[in-house]
């Protein structure tokens, strides 16, 4: 029995420049961060789930800081796979402000991560995978899958904005039949279809539905998740149709609202984790909903702390939130 959710996602360190809107640089010094799609998924699982229950390939270069070593092993040091190459530098990205527009920029060659990678590990063969790519590369981590006997996990993927075009979509089509969650926010979901980029909740319903019928999971068995900000998330699913929830923190409460880099990849942590816990895919909403909550309350990863043999984050209970979420819903 291997761990209950693993990521392929890559650990980064993030790097950052500020300028106006006319590109000149603003002398605002932030310090090289914790990043990564995988690390905040790996982060949004682990507020649910125990260290040895979960996973990710954390790839050290010679240059690896000693700050985001002991940071991360805050988290648990079972909660990260550690594999050294003093040959190299740690995988960095500088993402780069200009007025309100954000470019990001590899610094460094990555290394990227299939289900390979797991082969011989303690996080091999996951009951729950979790992937961040494009369609094409999709369709080559599930062939990597498919090739292993009697591995059948659920996958949650997240396909990068990039590549989130049209001419994707064969490659999307060939994928989706072993892809249990597609998970796109919602430009990402208007621009793979080539809707216009008007952000609704009608033109997510739309989407989301245009999506579930090119076939997600085995006879169309799978769901849709649309992440769309302060709108909540969508859930749509052949067999129970669509579903809104909303954000956890409203728009009384946007001084809680710091920074949602990382808000969606922590929401389908919590939600994979949700899943495995409740085997109930909206209840498994209210989990990812809550992760992201705590993603969102500061730059960075949100602060474990032990309190009296209890976990907090940021001070509060995930049960606590998540009880919150079931109430406003009425969620039984």
């Amino acid at each position: 029995m291997g761990p209950l959710f693993v990521t392929l996602g890559m650990f980064i360190i993030d790097q950052f420049s500020f300028a106006d809107e006319d590109g000149k640089p603003i002398d605002k010094s932030l310090p090289p961060q914790i990043g990564g799609g995988g690390t905040y998924a790996n982060i949004g699982a682990r507020i649910w789930l125990s260290p040895d229950q979960l996973g990710m390939i954390v790839d050290r270069g010679h240059d690896f800081p000693v700050h985001i070593q002991h940071e991360l092993e805050s988290y648990g040091t079972d909660a990260w796979y550690f594999r050294d190459d003093k040959s190299r530098e740690t995988t960095r990205a500088l993402n780069s402000y200009r007025g309100d527009t954000r470019g990001f920029n590899y610094l460094t060659p990555r290394v990227r991560l299939t289900p390979r990678d797991l082969a011989n590990t303690r996080l091999e063969r996951p009951m729950s995978l979790h992937f961040i790519c494009s369609p094409a590369r999709a369709l080559g981590i599930i062939s990597e899958m498919s090739s292993v006997p009697d591995w059948h996990p659920i996958t949650v993927y997240e396909p990068i904005p990039d590549r989130c075009i049209p001419e994707e979509m064969p490659s999307l089509k060939k994928a989706l039949p072993l892809i249990s969650v597609l998970s796109p926010n919602a430009e990402e979901a208007l621009s793979l279809l080539g809707m216009p980029h008007t952000v609704s909740k009608a033109s997510v319903e739309e989407a989301a539905a245009a999506l579930l019928e090119l076939g997600v999971g085995k006879g169309g068995e799978g769901c849709v998740v649309i992440r769309s900000g302060a709108l909540g998330a969508y859930i749509s699913t052949r067999a129970k149709g669509g579903r809104w929830l909303d954000a956890y923190w409203t728009n009384s409460d946007l001084d809680k609202v710091v920074d949602v880099t990382g808000a969606g990849n922590s929401f389908l942590g919590g939600f994979a984790a949700g899943l495995l816990l409740t085997n109930d895919l909206y209840e498994a909403m209210l989990y990812g909903t809550v992760s992201a909550s705590f993603t969102i309350e500061q730059l960075g990863l949100p602060k474990l702390a032990n309190d009296n043999g209890k976990e907090t984050w940021n001070g509060d209970s995930p049960s606590r939130r998540l009880q919150d979420m079931k109430d406003r819903h009425e969620y039984s």
